[in-house]
């Protein structure tokens, strides 16, 4: 079995450098916020969070690529490019300018386009998770101070916290009658919204988070921490997350209940 240890010490030493930058930058007074093509938010602390890890990754892992959301693709400088490190600098953007702490970088590395190790830091809550293929999921402050992490065991909807993003994409994706089912069988359902739903799960606390449509930075650090806790991580199809588009995560003993109401 393939070990990285070593590439999971790189992603905390990523984590670091993002959460000084991010912080220092969290609501500031100076901070500059602009609109991208789709009209999305990007701040300043977006971009220098992306060139600090990028900076980092060039001179650590020379042989592997970079795919990040401000900057794009970047290739290896050497060797077969089987790697690449994905890199979403400030995960929730529209929260962080607004001061809401629910923000975070997202780190994964992805082999042959499969992601193998991830990690999500979110300074402003005091709280980072992370997991890697074979090494188990894990949270807490920091590397020194973790904690392992299992999904639930909640078995019937009836029973399940369920987490969503936001109504209107399901509506955009056709699946808005499955999406209120869901939500009127479940026992309680919230819109906690990007990472926060996700890693909730990984932790137990929450049984399904399900999103209509996420780019492959939004979603790339997210299956390796789920899938070592015990979830299950698909698209509405049914298969594995490797690519963009939409994203059904649970404990598993449920997927075919999402599957079931909003599959394709």
């Amino acid at each position: 079995m393939t070990s990285y240890s070593d590439d999971l010490g790189l992603a905390h030493l990523l984590a670091d450098t993002a959460d000084a930058i991010s912080m220092s930058r969290f609501r500031a007074l100076d901070l500059v916020v602009d609109s991208k093509p789709d009209l999305t938010p990007v701040s300043d602390a977006d971009t220098a969070v992306e060139k600090a890890l990028r900076a980092t990754l060039a001179r650590s892992r020379p042989r592997d690529g970079v795919l990040g959301e401000e900057f794009g693709t970047t290739a290896a400088k050497a060797g077969p490019g089987n790697r690449q490190w994905v890199l979403d600098p400030i995960d929730g953007t529209k929260n962080f300018v607004r001061g809401v702490p629910i923000w975070g970088t997202l780190i994964a590395l992805l082999e042959g386009g499969e992601p193998v190790l991830g990690l999500v830091s979110a300074p402003a809550l005091g709280r980072r998770w992370w997991g890697a293929r074979g090494h188990g999921a894990f949270a807490g402050k920091h590397a020194a101070q973790a904690t392992r992490i299992r999904v639930s065991a909640v078995s019937k909807l009836s029973d399940a916290s369920l987490s969503y993003s936001s109504l209107g994409g399901w509506e955009e994706a056709g699946r808005l009658d499955g999406m209120l089912d869901l939500m009127r069988g479940a026992w309680r359902s919230r819109a906690y919204g990007d990472f926060y739903g996700h890693m909730l799960v990984a932790e137990g606390a929450v049984d399904a988070m399900v999103e209509p449509d996420l780019a492959l930075w939004d979603m790339a650090a997210l299956v390796p921490i789920v899938t070592e806790a015990g979830g299950t991580c698909t698209n509405r199809a049914g298969e594995p997350l490797r690519g963009p588009g939409s994203v059904l995560i649970s404990n598993g003993r449920i997927h075919d209940v999402l599957l079931d109401k909003l599959g394709e």
